[in-house]
């Protein structure tokens, strides 16, 4: 397994609530930019947790994986630190990403590392 090297970073995110939750899951947006394959360009947050409730029409995730009302901020943000340190290249928000961290992880550490750089220095 690749560490994804994030350590040392400070990037800050927001959940936004939705007014049914907790029947529907927050989102989750990180606003410091970061290079990682399940964060899209724009920050947002693909991850198995956060996906509304029920089976999935791709047939990729199981129900039991998806939002469920039990959910608190706490598990939310286990599964995203999880989730930070092990990617799921499978199933990427970030194509580029994902390839590269299949294909030229030193390419992938170095974006990363200078998203960190950047991180500490706004912080």
């Amino acid at each position: 397994m690749r560490v994804s090297t994030l350590e040392g970073g400070f990037f800050k995110a927001h959940l936004h609530f939705p007014k049914e939750y907790p029947l529907r899951p927050p989102r989750m947006k990180f606003v410091t930019e970061i290079w990682h394959p399940n964060i899209d360009r724009n920050g947002d947050v693909c991850i198995s947790i956060l996906h509304e409730p029920g089976d999935d029409k791709w047939g990729y995730e199981k129900a039991s994986e998806r939002w469920l009302p039990v959910h608190t901020v706490e598990t939310i943000l286990i599964s995203v630190i999880s989730m930070l340190a092990d990617p799921n290249d499978e199933s990427p928000a970030n194509v580029d990403a994902a390839k590269e961290w299949r294909e030229a992880y030193p390419e992938f550490k170095r974006k990363v590392a200078r998203c960190v750089r950047k991180s500490q220095e706004d912080c």
